[in-house]
């Protein structure tokens, strides 16, 4: 089996010092990739965790994801996904949201819909899906005209951060993990996605997200004195079961983007 893979980099000063907490985000129904994550926190002595939304949506096992959410009371908003898992008619919904609602029991939508869009946690730490203003806006990328995805300048970064009185910032919603440090101190991370490591889209124009790795990715944060310390978490985990989940539900491009972290070869 490969080894944990893990980078290190600190950022943003914080008045206090001690807390540390996972950060977890996209897991879009993938139990076993939770499941392993989770095993990760436990030895790494992490019992905290905040997590950024898109919780279900996938043709994989939204229920089973469900239970283990349950069983814990991470502070959580919501993502797009699961604004129209609540939101949608089920004959409107795309095929990963509805087959993720098939799934999904009163008690879990009712959760849904108990979640804000953002949150603030920890004393100076924000939560959004997306961006501070939209659950779809790319925040620490950028997708050209040709559809080929960059990361963002960090003046392009800045001014989603106007005014946002918070020394750790994060975000999710691309399924990429990167950490970027503002001119003033303040860190913005996105954990990238435990449960789909590659997809595809059409907003705003269609485009291809993809790490490179099947690895469950998530990331540990801890202030200390000099500032917040992020580490991210590259999990590896069977994902056969996931694969043959998404095969079942004929969604060959989920299968291939669970099995090796690719969905195009460009």
């Amino acid at each position: 089996m490969q080894a944990l893979a893990e980078t290190c980099r600190s950022g943003g000063g914080a008045p206090l010092w001690g807390m540390r907490f996972a950060i977890l985000a996209d897991i879009h129904g993938n139990s076993d990739a939770l499941g392993a994550v989770l095993r990760d926190m436990q030895a790494e002595g992490v019992s905290e965790a905040v997590n950024l939304g898109d919780h279900f949506s996938g043709p994989l096992d939204a229920a089973g994801t469900a239970r283990m959410l349950a069983a814990r009371a991470f502070p959580s908003i919501l993502g797009n996904h699961d604004r129209w898992l609540i939101s949608l008619d089920p004959g409107r919904m795309g095929p990963s949201d509805l087959a993720a609602f098939r799934q999904l029991d009163r008690a879990a939508l009712d959760w849904l819909r108990g979640l804000p869009p953002v949150r603030r946690v920890f004393g100076d730490v924000f939560l959004c899906h997306g961006t501070p203003g939209s659950d779809l806006a790319y925040w620490l990328e950028r997708i050209g005209e040709d559809g080929q995805p960059r990361a963002a300048t960090r003046a392009e970064i800045e001014r989603e951060a106007e005014g946002l009185e918070a020394g750790l910032i994060l975000c999710a919603h691309t399924h990429i993990p990167r950490i970027r440090q503002l001119a003033d101190g303040r860190v913005v991370v996105n954990p990238g996605s435990i449960g789909c490591p590659a997809y595809d889209d059409d907003h705003p124009v269609p485009h291809v997200m993809q790490t490179g790795t099947p690895n469950a990715s998530y990331a540990i944060a801890e202030r200390r004195a000099a500032g917040w310390q992020v580490c991210f978490r590259s999990v590896p985990y069977d994902p056969s079961r996931m694969v043959q989940l998404a095969e079942a539900a004929g969604r060959a491009e989920w299968a291939r983007a669970l099995a090796t972290g690719w969905i195009s070869d460009s």
